[in-house]
């Protein structure tokens, strides 16, 4: 199974693509998505959405994971990333890929095996469970990648199956 990973945002869209086999996962491809500060947000939206179908149409994922939206202080930053969002959605949607969401606490317990982990926990056993050298870059590819680990993890299991058939 390969799983395209997304850390959304509108400035920078982290992704990860991994393959999972027989209980073993394999790094792909991550790196980031980005836009500038100064470009039209419209723009931005067209660019995050033709750079996912890139990948997309590239790794030809089996899933999308994606972070549930996670509203902190910004209403206008979390507006923005819900629009960018959107555009991702509907990118794997036109691919007919299923997407799922995970939540922050979600990934660090399946990643970690700790809901309250720190980031820096959550990027280190992101690097150890791929064999990489080093934490990858940047931080949202980690956290995309973190993602894509979180849905391996949990696709075939009897939570993940239960959640689906409540949708």
């Amino acid at each position: 199974m390969i799983v395209l990973g997304i850390d959304p945002g509108y400035a920078i869209v982290g992704y990860g693509v991994i393959r999972y086999e027989a209980g073993r996962t394999v790094p792909l491809a991550y790196g980031a998505a980005t836009t500038g500060a100064q470009t039209k947000f419209e723009r931005r939206l067209q660019l995050i959405y033709d750079d996912i179908c890139a990948i997309i149409a590239k790794w030809k994922p089996d899933a999308v994971a994606i972070e549930e939206l996670f509203y902190r202080t910004n209403q206008k930053t979390v507006i923005g990333v819900a629009q960018a969002r959107g555009v991702i959605v509907l990118a794997a949607q036109q691919g007919g890929i299923p997407v799922y969401e995970y939540t922050p606490l979600q990934v660090k317990v399946a990643v970690t095996g700790y809901g309250r982990a720190e980031k820096k926990q959550v990027m280190e056993m992101t690097r150890r469970l791929l064999g990489l050298k080093e934490i990858p870059r940047p931080d949202d590819a980690a956290d995309a990648l973190a993602i894509a680990i979180s849905h391996a993890n949990t696709a075939g299991t009897a939570l993940r199956q239960k959640m689906m058939q409540q949708r």
